[in-house]
């Protein structure tokens, strides 16, 4: 049995990585994006009427974008052809196309498939451009990035936008226990492996499927192999995708443990610590985009009006470790922790925005002053709405004694301004501005 077990690999047959045999081949098969191609959605209506237009799909590596556009061709009847921005050039694009407008005319429907369209430049996705509106081809682009910055206005508007979703680890964890299971994935090794190492597999590739299936593909490959089985320890896991990845759970009161503890330790300007809890999270195998999602919240929550430069700092970090990922991106955090922990703080913003709220959520219909209102129409200046407004841009000092409060809460202060670093400025302006505000014409 043992030996009928290695057949597979040793067989004469080129092998196929796993994610290659697991590749769904129906929509039925296919893992996640339910809020597309659930019963009823958008999306699948399209594709079950037949009715397929060029479209954009949007998303993180690993969701099935390829995948999906296959599908789509084989049930729509078309060829399907798949295109590489990186290797494909002009010449390419248009003899590719002279070949789909041939088949168009002979009533054949051609499916071009782009992965990452975002490479192409504005003339080879402008070559595209004709063929769409012809109706010659049907296009579907692939992007990990925002289509808005990356795709030509002209070749956007003709195709319609669909947001592919990260996997969530119950759709991986379901992914990982069909290729168990399936004659195509480990059915015929009868593997044996406790259900909490496939959730940590899930845990482990982070939303991307193709991840998923490597990973159990090697902790397969380096399984006890016995006579009637193969048995996938956690020892044998640990090997695969580091101890340290294993022990760190990213839903568990750990992770939150230092998560906590770095954003206290910059609250409290001890960059040692900051730097030195940054340091357990990221070689625990912590997301760096997440970390850097809670810098962008601390710099406004805990530095804000103090030193105006934290936030976009933390924004360049975070752009920098979608672009590097990890272990390049360890120094762009270090390097924004360390800024936010000596960066002058205030939680004015914080505590602006919190008490407003509470008489927000209490006055949910206290009508706008007047003088504030919107007048597009005759019938609204008639009833006041606009009157007395002053255009601050009018006025000598640029700005008007104007009531801008309901009369509910016309004396309420929101916003007081802290005394560290540049907020100090911003206090003494605002100080005199009430002052003036206070006087009589």
């Amino acid at each position: 049995m043992g030996m009928e077990q290695m057949s597979l690999f040793d067989s004469g047959n080129v092998y196929q990585p796993l994610a290659s045999r697991m590749r769904p081949e129906s929509l039925e098969e296919f893992a996640g994006q339910k809020h597309l191609l659930g019963k009823g959605k958008i999306l699948r209506q399209l594709i079950d009427q037949d009715q397929i237009p060029s479209m954009i799909f949007w998303g993180p590596p690993g969701v099935g974008k390829t995948t999906l556009a296959s599908i789509i061709a084989r049930r729509t009847h078309a060829e399907f052809i798949n295109f590489s921005a990186v290797t494909s050039g002009i010449k390419e694009i248009r003899e590719v196309m002279e070949q789909a407008e041939n088949s168009r005319r002979m009533g054949l429907k051609t499916l071009v498939f782009v992965d990452e369209i975002h490479r192409f430049n504005k003339a080879q996705q402008d070559a595209f451009l004709p063929y769409v509106e012809k109706g010659s081809i049907i296009l579907i682009g692939a992007t990990t990035e925002n289509p808005s910055f990356e795709i030509n206005a002209a070749l956007l508007s003709r195709c319609k936008v669909f947001v592919l979703q990260a996997l969530t680890a119950p759709d991986l964890t379901e992914l990982l226990e069909r290729a168990l299971k399936s004659p195509q994935g480990f059915g015929f090794l009868r593997v044996e492996m406790e259900p909490e190492l496939l959730g940590m597999i899930a845990e482990f590739a982070n939303g991307d499927a193709r991840t998923a299936l490597n990973t159990l593909e090697m902790a397969v490959t380096n399984g006890n192999i016995q006579p009637d089985k193969t048995v996938v320890t956690k020892e044998i896991l640990a090997q695969c995708i580091g101890k340290r990845s294993l022990m760190y759970d990213k839903k568990g009161e750990e992770h939150y443990n230092l998560i906590s503890a770095l954003h206290k330790s910059m609250r409290n300007s001890d960059p040692d610590a900051a730097v030195y809890w940054l340091a357990r999270m990221l070689e625990a195998g912590e997301d760096p985009l997440y970390i850097a999602r809670r810098l962008v919240r601390f710099a406004s929550e805990d530095i804000g009006m103090a030193d105006v430069h934290a936030l976009p700092l933390t924004i360049a970090a975070y752009q920098a470790c979608h672009f590097l990922g990890m272990p390049e991106c360890n120094v762009h955090l270090s390097h924004a922790v360390i800024y936010l922990s000596m960066a002058n703080k205030t939680n004015s913003a914080y505590m602006a925005y919190e008490k407003a709220k509470l008489d927000a959520v209490r006055m949910l219909a206290e009508p706008v002053p007047l003088q504030i209102r919107n007048a597009p129409t005759e019938l609204m200046k008639e009833l006041h709405y606009g009157e007395n407004y002053v255009y601050a841009h009018d006025t000598q000092e640029k700005m008007a004694r104007m009531q801008c409060l309901p009369d509910a809460v016309r004396d309420r202060v929101y916003y007081e301004p802290g005394v560290q670093g540049e907020e100090a400025a911003v206090k003494e302006k605002l100080e005199a501005v009430k002052r003036w505000k206070s006087q009589e014409k």
